[in-house]
């Protein structure tokens, strides 16, 4: 048995300035690439073959050039047409959100997968592993055999869904049959910050597709929250339903319509995870809290949707405060222009900074006297046993006051305590940690004394019901009061 398989992930915001190349992608090939594939020992068996192509990862950026799309997704296309006659099955792992420069349809994964269809044909089985807050189409869904979102968010279940799907793609090469997923769109469009899984009314949704997978007809079911960052067609919530066997498919029809009523007739109950406060309340309430560590999430500038992670506007409230008296760490500022001034600087000197990238008001720029603290990579810091080398840092302390800022060269999220241990220091270092992020992460919501999601402007937005779509079906809730 021959498998082919390749990874390629971005979720892209169109509401930052910036487009996504192939310098922003983390891109690896043959063995290398099954590294970062989390497969386990699912294709460990003695007579199934691998034929690994690309691991192409760009995580959170903006819409993708189509030359670089282009060089990925031809060099998966160009496998294929190679080893077509030798292969037994495609695996892949992608996001749903790869928003890519003047394409057809403009996600980068549903032209991936047609264009895998056409080669391989109607019958060889693809299976697919992917991220909920991505896009379905019709077409893209019924273009694979199995497809399989994580339940959890935040995504700590990610090798169990790889493995899963790469499981049952092994199982369906033995047995052979037809399986074809079903697909529901809900008119429900959602951020990732409202449907945190360990919450309501998440945790009932995944309750009962398990439920619903006890069933011997029923392979898998997957909840797609789908993503906000740009304006589609395909945006908006949606389910598939993935039968045993085309024999089930009427059935799994009835259980993707029960499980899109069970999920859109609690559209109302859809709320922001923890305590959300407006910036000069969520400071405040930071400030005068009793304990620490108290954690800030600044949600407009999220980085694990895909914001630059640029934004100054949190750093200044904090250089605002008279006679602070907490100890900050701001992780981080991307500013690479500053990141590569601070390289040239020794540990312990003194440096003016004018940091702050000025893509907006948001981000315009701070001058600051800091000490260097500390300057090195983020290799190794990696995310939901992922490992990766996610950039240059470098730690300084402002002059005269109690905050530390870690100044990245990309925008790159610290969502795990080991990477802020890669910063040389500790959360016990601090009363205050400010982070780029929507829903705060799970290792440092078990750290925080107090978590408050700040609900700070920017590319990420969380007020669903104000973003901008012309594209989209119509009507949706909240946008339209079904």
């Amino acid at each position: 048995m021959k498998i082919l398989v390749s990874k390629f992930v971005l979720e892209a915001n169109a509401n930052v300035p910036m487009m996504s190349d192939l310098e922003n992608a983390a891109i690896s090939y043959g063995d290398d690439a099954l590294t970062h594939m989390q497969l386990g020992d699912v294709f460990d068996d003695e007579d199934i073959e691998l034929i690994p192509v690309i691991c192409a990862d760009v995580g959170c950026s903006g819409v993708m050039k189509r030359k670089a799309f282009a060089y990925i997704e031809n060099r998966i296309l160009d496998a294929l047409k190679k080893y077509r006659n030798e292969i037994d099955a495609v695996y892949l792992h992608l996001h749903g959100a790869s928003e890519i420069e003047d394409l057809e349809g403009g996600s980068g994964e549903h032209h991936l997968v047609k264009e895998v269809r056409k080669i391989v044909g109607p019958y060889m089985p693809i299976g697919v592993s992917c991220d909920p807050h991505g896009n379905l189409s019709k077409e893209y869904v019924e273009n694979v055999n199995i497809i399989r979102s994580f339940r959890e968010a935040p995504h700590t279940d990610i090798p169990e869904t790889v493995q899963f799907v790469c499981r049952e793609l092994v199982n369906l090469v033995r047995n052979r049959r037809s399986m074809t997923p079903v697909y529901r769109k809900l008119p429900l469009i959602l951020g990732g910050e409202q449907t945190v899984s360990a919450d309501e009314p998440v945790r009932s949704f995944n309750k009962f597709m398990d439920e619903m997978e006890e069933d011997e007809r029923i392979l898998s079911a997957s909840w797609h929250v789908g993503y906000i960052r740009h304006d589609t067609a395909v945006a908006g919530c949606g389910i598939v339903v993935v039968p045993s066997d085309d024999k089930y498919r009427e059935y799994a029809n009835e259980k993707a319509d029960e499980l899109a009523k069970f999920i859109f007739d609690k559209r109302y109950e859809f709320h922001y995870t923890g305590i959300t406060k407006q910036p000069d309340e969520a400071l405040q309430m930071a400030l005068e809290f009793d304990g620490r560590p108290v954690v800030i999430s600044d949600s407009g500038d999220n980085v694990t949707s895909g914001s630059m992670g640029a934004n100054t506007f949190v750093l200044k409230q904090l250089l605002e405060v008279n006679d602070l008296k907490k100890k900050v760490l701001v992780a981080s500022i991307h500013d690479a222009k500053t990141y590569n001034q601070l390289m040239r600087s020794e540990i312990g000197d003194n440096v003016n900074i004018n940091l702050g990238m000025n893509l907006d008001e948001l981000s315009t720029p701070i001058d600051l006297q800091v000490c260097v603290k500390m300057k090195g990579r983020q290799e190794g810091t990696f995310m939901y046993g992922e490992d990766g080398d996610y950039g240059g840092l470098v730690r300084v302390s402002v002059t005269n006051c109690p905050i530390d800022i870690v100044v990245t060269e990309n925008n790159h999220s610290f969502v795990e305590i080991h990477q802020i241990e890669a910063c040389g220091c500790t959360l016990d270092d601090y009363d205050i940690l400010v982070v780029k992020q929507g829903y705060i992460h799970p290792e440092l919501l078990d750290a925080g004394k107090l978590c408050i999601m700040s609900l700070t402007k920017g590319a990420t937005l969380q007020d669903t019901s104000a973003l901008d779509f012309k594209l989209i079906m119509r009507p949706m809730f909240p946008i339209d009061n079904i």
